[in-house]
């Protein structure tokens, strides 16, 4: 029925010089004008009506801070008019003053009832007018402020339950995506930096795969607690030097591993950075040997590394899924660090051209790998 203010829909009748608006409702033009000058003298903006239902039209057009409402009017009285105006739950907060010269005590029980807010008797006491109109104002600024604010409320808990919604899937998402990626991969994935690695992609990687050998008979006569502790040692261990590179983990699989470098951000000198991976975990390796063999338990490190161009995907089933490298390069890696004894890293002659001379290696010639037709040239990292 009322026009509303455009900052958060509260009805609201100053305008842009913040002058309250008052609309005089009188059916006797002469009293009308009287009030309507003597409220603009005092630096208000009054608007006259004539009528209940010019009064309510005149609402229902433009925003108001109060209304000087006379009782006895034809066809539609003040109550009446009061009554319309407090249907209006935009308006609900509209102070009306009923003018009358009505002095009896029922009348003015009957003009609370239709919900108005005070009352002037005619003829009208201009001091007591502006000291009602300006009390009256005073309040309706405050319940406006207080409604803006409720509505701001709102909006900020509806903003912020958003905020607090797109937060959760956004660390759900991280925490999957710390999975296979070191934590500052994962924030550049999250923060769409590096892409969507969970689309299939093709991609130049550096595939490390290592296994301990002496496992398996360490495994067959040691109590499975011991043979625990020691896996999670090895796992702590090379997740740590996984991370610190910023490697992805393709797999583990009890004692074995494999990891990559290249994707699903892109690495300068990939092959370079790999061999110094393979090291660093040799290195950390043969730290957790020397301890375990205090216990009489003889276990080396073996690492085999290639580069090439592989498939990149995720594949499982839902609530299972993994981060995979398909591609002859995973195969290669593997039967590289087969061919490798404990604390030896062997190398494709890929990555060795790669390296252009970087590291010491010894030419193992064409070596005969499982699964490949033909012999493989391959090369032994030099112990440092």
């Amino acid at each position: 029925m009322t026009a509303q203010s455009p900052t958060n829909g509260i009805p609201t009748g100053a305008g842009a010089d913040n002058v309250p608006r008052i609309l005089v409702v009188d059916d006797t033009a002469a009293n009308a004008k009287l009030l309507a000058d003597l409220l603009e003298s005092h630096g208000y903006q009054a608007t006259q009506t004539s009528s209940g239902a010019d009064a309510l039209a005149a609402l229902a057009q433009a925003p108001y801070d109060l209304v000087l409402l006379d009782v006895v009017m034809p066809k539609m009285d003040g109550y009446e008019v009061c009554r319309t105006i407090r249907e209006d739950a935009l308006l609900a907060s509209l102070p009306v003053v009923m003018v009358t010269a009505l002095d009896a005590k029922d009348e003015r029980v009957k003009g609370l009832e239709a919900g108005a807010d005070d009352f002037l008797s005619k003829p009208i006491n201009q001091p007591e007018l502006l000291a009602r109109v300006r009390s009256l104002l005073r309040i309706k600024r405050m319940h406006d402020h207080m409604q803006r604010q409720a509505l701001e409320l709102v909006e900020w808990t509806a903003t912020l339950e958003r905020r607090v919604a797109q937060e959760i899937v956004e660390v759900q998402r991280l925490s999957r995506l710390k999975r296979f990626f070191s934590p500052n991969v994962a924030e550049l994935i999250v923060s769409g930096a590096a892409g969507d690695p969970f689309q299939s992609h093709r991609r130049e990687i550096v595939v490390i795969y290592l296994d301990l050998r002496g496992f398996t008979a360490f495994a067959e006569s040691w109590e499975p607690e011991e043979v625990m502790r020691a896996l999670a040692a090895y796992h702590a261990a090379m997740g740590k030097v996984v991370v610190q590179y910023e490697a992805t983990l393709e797999r583990f699989t009890g004692d074995a591993m494999m990891v990559f470098l290249g994707d699903p951000v892109a690495v300068d000198k990939p092959a370079e950075k790999a061999v110094a991976l393979a090291l660093a975990m040799r290195d950390v390796a043969l730290d957790l040997s020397s301890k375990w063999k205090k216990r009489g338990v003889d276990l080396g490190l073996a690492i085999g590394v290639d580069q090439v161009v592989a498939t990149v995907v995720t594949i499982g089933f839902e609530g299972r899924i993994d981060y995979a490298a398909i591609g002859t390069v995973t195969n290669l890696a593997c039967r590289l660090c087969q061919h490798a004894r404990g604390g030896e890293i062997v190398l494709s002659q890929r990555v060795f051209s790669e390296l252009d001379g970087a590291v010491d290696a010894e030419d193992l010639g064409e070596v005969q790998l499982h699964g490949f037709a033909r012999p493989i040239r391959a090369y032994r990292l030099a112990q440092l």
